[in-house]
């Protein structure tokens, strides 16, 4: 039997609905993912840490989870909104119910009500802050819990999110058709990868790419790793995805640009194209919306081709930091960055998720170019 549950939005919107998953009251920000598929592996990205996802798929929770699909270990998403969740899930692959899944982590799950009317309200009034709750249906109570609770840019999940201790990753991509992680090729180059929230996927392909991953946390010291690539121990570092604003994150920041000053090759996604960008002294802005979803084309300028692709962020750097940086891509939906190369440093960078999961792979040569970047 599902429990009621009660939503109150910072501009006031309250609402009725229905709740799976987790008993609980939880505060976070309203964002919206147009991916038609692969919800388990959304709710397991920590770039959603902090925030409640409205899927505009109008069915899930159909295909169940798996192990297989999780990038990370745990749920990180506040909770979920969707139009309709199916406990009786029919996939072969399936293990047990996204229901199970939101227990076992303490995520809210929403369902029963209209996720168009939401995504409108999103995409009309901006990513909004709210509070949902299958514990309490007082709407002056809600409202009193949401205004005392700090706003999702005040918040660093990065330290949640990230690692505790350095480990090697060793997997490849998965097999899809084998069900199993493919071996990975002999290693032709070594990169540290700085955790503030990778998912695993981008690991496997790090790794399928040719490249040796060592998996470090998030509060690293720049000494040291400058120290290991003169002592050619590393070739590289890599700057992860992760959940929160860019700005929050001043000691990352100034480590960062210990390493551009010390010209080590560096590699950014989302976050960590972020980081690099405020660490040139070009801070991030925040869209209005987001951008998180599995279909936004993408033009590389400079082959022309148009590549479809997965994103999933809430900022972007702005378009002034073509003084310092060649773009690479441009997202076509709002001409706003998707990848940069610096032109002082061996450091480029893109906003989209090449590494997808989900989502179309047409960017996952980025990973093999990494490669080459750091043998040159």
């Amino acid at each position: 039997m599902m429990r009621d549950a009660w939503i109150y939005l910072e501009n006031g919107t309250f609402l009725q609905a229905k709740s799976f998953g987790a008993d609980t009251t939880s505060v976070g920000e309203l964002v919206f993912n147009t991916s038609m598929s692969g919800y388990q592996e959304i709710i397991t990205d920590p770039s959603y840490a902090g925030q409640f996802v409205t899927f505009t798929a109008p069915e899930i929770g159909n295909v169940g989870v798996n192990e297989d699909d999780m990038e990370s270990s745990c749920t990180h998403a506040k909770g979920v909104i969707v139009r309709k969740y199916q406990q009786r899930y029919s996939n072969f692959r399936g293990e047990k119910a996204l229901d199970l899944l939101l227990k076992e982590h303490g995520c809210m799950g929403i369902c029963e009500i209209d996720t168009r009317y939401l995504t409108k309200m999103v995409r009309s009034e901006g990513a909004m802050m709210m509070v949902a709750s299958s514990q309490i249906s007082d709407k002056e109570a809600l409202k009193a819990i949401l205004e005392s609770s700090p706003r999702i840019e005040e918040m660093n999940y990065i330290e949640e999110v990230s690692t505790k201790e350095a480990y090697l990753h060793v997997n490849g991509t998965y097999d899809t058709a084998r069900f199993t992680y493919n071996k990975a090729p002999k290693a032709e180059a070594t990169v540290v990868v700085v955790d503030f929230g990778v998912k695993r996927n981008i690991l496997n392909e790090l790794t399928q790419a040719g490249i040796a991953v060592e998996v470090i946390p998030n509060n690293f010291n720049a000494e040291v790793l400058i120290q290991r690539y003169e002592h050619k121990e590393i070739d590289g570092v890599f700057l992860s995805n992760g959940p929160g604003d860019p700005l929050v994150l001043k000691k990352e920041h100034k480590e960062i640009r210990k390493l551009i000053d010390a010209k080590v090759p560096m590699f950014g996604i989302c976050l960590g194209h972020q980081l690099l960008s405020i660490s040139h002294g070009y801070e991030t802005f925040k869209l209005k919306f987001g951008h998180h979803g599995g279909n936004h084309p993408v033009k590389n300028m400079k082959s022309g081709r148009v590549e479809i692709t997965a994103q999933n962020h809430n900022y972007n750097v702005p378009d002034s930091i073509a003084a310092i940086a060649e773009i690479t891509h441009v997202n076509l939906f709002d001409n706003t960055i998707e990848g940069l190369k610096y032109k002082s440093a061996p450091v480029f960078s893109v906003q989209h998720h090449p590494e997808a999961s989900p989502g179309p792979k047409e960017s996952h040569y980025i990973f093999r170019d990494f490669l080459e970047h750091i043998k040159r």
